[in-house]
């Protein structure tokens, strides 16, 4: 299985923006479909987006669309979620993980820690 790596949290004000990154050490992401989840303290995870292997497909939870972009680049074998006008409701620790495609169950097995997002005034 791929193993996964985010990176990119912090802390930032209502309204700001941040970009995570899911990148693969040793393997190519070029046949995997990546989905980005996030779960914060006490609830479930939660899909927030997918993109399939080609990029040529993006999908997003309600919640954040029209406010998250999620976007690859198998070059760099890394795969991006740009997520502007943060809310505080955004608040989560941001996962990856690789999937068959966008419509498949995503290996868990592929995701790393995870990385913190805070958004607080």
């Amino acid at each position: 299985q791929l193993q996964l790596v985010e990176s990119g949290g912090g802390l930032v004000q209502p309204g700001g923006s941040l970009r995570l990154s899911c990148a693969a050490s040793g393997f190519t992401l070029d046949y995997y479909a990546i989905g980005w989840f996030r779960q914060a303290p006490g609830k479930e995870r939660e899909g927030v987006s997918c993109i399939s292997s080609s990029g040529g497909s993006t999908h997003y939870a309600d919640s954040v669309k029209g406010r998250f972009t999620i976007s690859r680049d198998n070059a760099k074998n890394t795969v991006y979620l740009q997520m502007n006008s943060l809310k505080p409701e955004d608040t989560a620790v941001y996962y990856c993980a690789s999937m068959r495609d966008c419509h498949s169950l995503p290996d868990f097995g592929s995701w790393g820690q995870g990385t913190q997002v805070t958004v607080s005034s």
